[in-house]
């Protein structure tokens, strides 16, 4: 009689990505670092779907009635503030983590598509301010580049507070990333491993920021917009603090955000996804009376023109993309195959950015894989791409009755899920209930 044996069980907890990593650390004593984002199964835009109009709401017709995309940033207290056509802008990415024609890629591509790109840690390069007509200056507590020359020349002047892949904590760049042009750019001895500081040097909270953001009117003459941007931790204090210490615009980054490298046990464990970000940020605005007056740019996994629109439809007025830009860029090209293979991963899953080797030349300050990214073809698939975004957002925008992106709302949503629909506050699909209200 043949036995009839139980096929053995996989662990749950002690799964064999999780033993693999325990047999990782046990081996190196070094924990691990990476880019990319959150990899978990998070709450996120497909989660929510829209309600297109029917009967008691009415669609337009795409092709002949209007649907507008366009936005306006910093109108609060900036003389000159900035109109974008597109409300999809370029996050900051430093020229330290990306290279010089990533840059200009960057630059190219947002300017065609009218959109801002913003310079990231590391300073401002010539690249990327001579192809960007709206440029968005970080200010970064490492300081790294920070100059009032260039403060001056930007369009824009983001105080990075937190991030979304590390709300709480500092970036790393690594030695091999620290050029001749990089280390002189930042000050830094050239191939030394680097981190960024958490928080900055010249203010410990809420009271010493407005004083530094006075600062920062004075020495661009209040011609410029001072975002503030925040990570997705606790975003209605956050939010609410940033708009009383005078900001024009508030910057909230979910845990999705992931361009940056540092620990995987920060990227997995610290943050909130943003959908749950949004209509506390929201909310804040709300309660102060500053919805609108103070612009809420949201970021974190965006994707497609059907995230922008659920983004905007939860109550921001703009959204920003990194990772997507990358790929945009050619990144993770299924192309590169073999060398993918070759560093041990494969397109689509390489994180490792931080080791400077990326096959397609975006990720590296190494010379020879640097030219391989040809910025103009770059900076096209860049414009190409926001422009799907841009039309697939109008699309639902119509199809819901709508004239303005902006005109999108809570009402026009539903969730797939208990939980998307408790933190995005709108109903669960089918019902009126909405948890927790």
């Amino acid at each position: 009689m043949t036995e009839i044996r139980t096929p053995p069980k996989q662990s749950w907890t002690f799964s064999p990505d999780v033993n693999a990593e325990i047999r990782r650390a046990a081996a190196t004593g070094i924990y691990d670092i990476r880019g990319g984002g959150s990899k978990r199964r998070l709450p996120h835009f497909d989660d929510l779907l829209f309600l297109g109009a029917s009967i008691s709401r009415y669609p337009l017709e795409g092709y002949r009635e209007k649907c507008a995309t366009d936005v306006w940033l910093g109108t609060r207290f900036a003389k000159n503030p900035i109109h974008l056509d597109i409300p999809i802008t370029i996050a900051g990415m430093s020229f330290g983590a990306l290279s010089g024609p990533a840059k200009e890629a960057l630059g190219r591509g947002a300017t065609a598509a009218g959109t801002s790109t913003t310079t990231g840690d590391g300073g401002m390069t010539e690249e990327e301010r001579g192809h960007s007509k709206t440029l968005i200056y970080q200010y970064l507590p490492s300081r790294y580049g920070m100059n009032p020359a260039d403060l001056r020349r930007c369009d824009a002047i983001e105080v990075v507070v937190g991030q979304g892949a590390k709300p709480g904590g500092g970036g790393m760049l690594l030695g091999q990333k620290i050029s001749d042009r990089v280390a002189t750019m930042r000050n830094l001895p050239k191939g030394i491993d680097q981190r960024s500081a958490c928080r900055h040097p010249d203010w410990t909270g809420p009271d010493d920021l407005e004083i530094k953001l006075l600062e920062l009117r004075e020495i661009t003459d209040w011609q410029k917009p001072i975002y503030v941007k925040i990570g997705g931790a606790r975003p209605y204090y956050d939010t609410a603090l940033a708009v009383k210490a005078g900001a024009d615009v508030v910057v909230l980054d979910g845990m999705q955000g992931g361009t940056a490298a540092t620990q995987d046990v920060f990227i997995e464990n610290v943050g909130m996804p943003i959908l749950a970000c949004i209509p506390l940020a929201v909310k804040a605005l709300q309660d102060l009376g500053m919805h609108r007056k103070v612009q809420l740019i949201v970021s974190g996994g965006i994707r497609s023109g059907a995230d922008v629109a659920k983004a905007m439809a939860l109550g921001a007025d703009a959204v920003s993309i990194g990772t997507a830009a990358l790929i945009a860029l050619g990144d993770n090209d299924p192309a590169l195959e073999a060398e993918y293979n070759k560093l041990g991963t494969t397109a689509g899953s390489y994180d490792d950015w931080h080791e400077g080797r990326d096959p397609a030349g975006i990720t590296t300050q190494d010379p020879a894989l640097a030219a391989r990214l040809d910025p103009i073809l770059g900076g096209r698939r860049l414009k190409n791409y926001l422009k799907v975004l841009t039309l697939e957002a109008q699309t639902i925008a119509r199809a819901c009755g709508k004239s303005h992106l902006h005109n999108l709302e809570p009402e026009d949503l539903c969730a797939l899920t208990v939980e998307s629909a408790a933190m995005a506050g709108v109903p669960l699909a089918g019902t009126t209930w909405i948890p927790g209200r």
